[in-house]
Parts: structure tokens; sequence; C-alpha cells
């Protein structure tokens, strides 16, 4: 009883180590202090049948929060159409924005990779592949 009660904290701690960052600006400068890559995200959270999938399978999985915790800095550009779900106008704006620059043709879930230089060092699409899938295309920009 002790070993899954030490097991479910552990797990729990990894799980809340996922940080996705509230403003894309204050992400850029977190990933250049501290020597990250960003990693950008575009999202229909409520609507996109792979966003949801991207996140159950992948964003949540504990291999990936370990490696983001320790390599990115997140940030989920979102754009939810349910009204219940639906941004401030600020943020909306904001992440209409970041769409027009790095996604002016709406693919969703679109991923960037930006280097410590904020400079996009690559994109990709949301593919029905494993954890370590991701992690490799990260790495390899």
């Amino acid at each position: 009883m002790k070993y899954t009660f030490l097991l479910f904290v552990l797990f729990s701690a990894v799980v809340q180590g996922q940080q996705w960052e509230e403003d894309f600006e204050m992400a850029q400068e977190k990933a250049v202090l501290e020597e990250k890559k960003l990693l950008l995200v575009f999202s229909g959270s409520d609507w996109c049948i792979p966003c949801i999938r991207l996140e159950k399978e992948v964003w949540q999985d504990a291999v990936f929060l370990a490696y983001a915790k320790e390599n990115l800095v997140l940030y989920r550009a979102d754009f939810p159409k349910r009204k219940k779900n639906q941004l401030p106008q600020a943020l909306k704006e904001k992440h209409d924005n970041l769409a027009a620059q790095y996604n002016p043709k709406g693919y969703f879930p679109w991923l960037i990779v930006f280097g410590e230089d904020k400079v996009v060092k690559g994109s990709f699409v949301y593919t029905k592949d494993p954890v370590s899938y991701y992690i490799e295309q990260i790495k390899s920009f």
C-alpha cells in the first residue's frame, strides 16, 4: 500500500509539472533565459478531434511531461468555439495575431518549435504516433 501511494504522489508531481505559459512574449523570454526550446501549439481544444487526441495521448503522457519539464517552454494558442469556453477578447486577439504570423493556413493542431534565439526551427502536425515520435521531432529541430 505504501508503494502504491508513493507511485501516485510521484506521478501526480510529474503531471503537475506541465506548465503551459499564459503569455507568448513571456514564454519566449522564459525560453531564452532557461536556454530551452519553445513549443507553440495551435489548438482547437473543444472542437478539433486531433487536438483533443494530442492532449490526451501526448501532452498528458508522463514521458512527455518529464521531457518538457527539462527541455521546453510550452505555449498553447487555443481557438475554442463553444460559447462557454471563449477566451477573453484581448487573448483572442493575441492568438489571432499569432495565427496570422505562424499559422496562416489554419492547420490544427499545428506545432512550431522555436530555438533559444526565438527563431522558428521547424513545424509539424499531429500524427497518430507514440510520444517518442513527438520528442524526436522536437529534438530534431
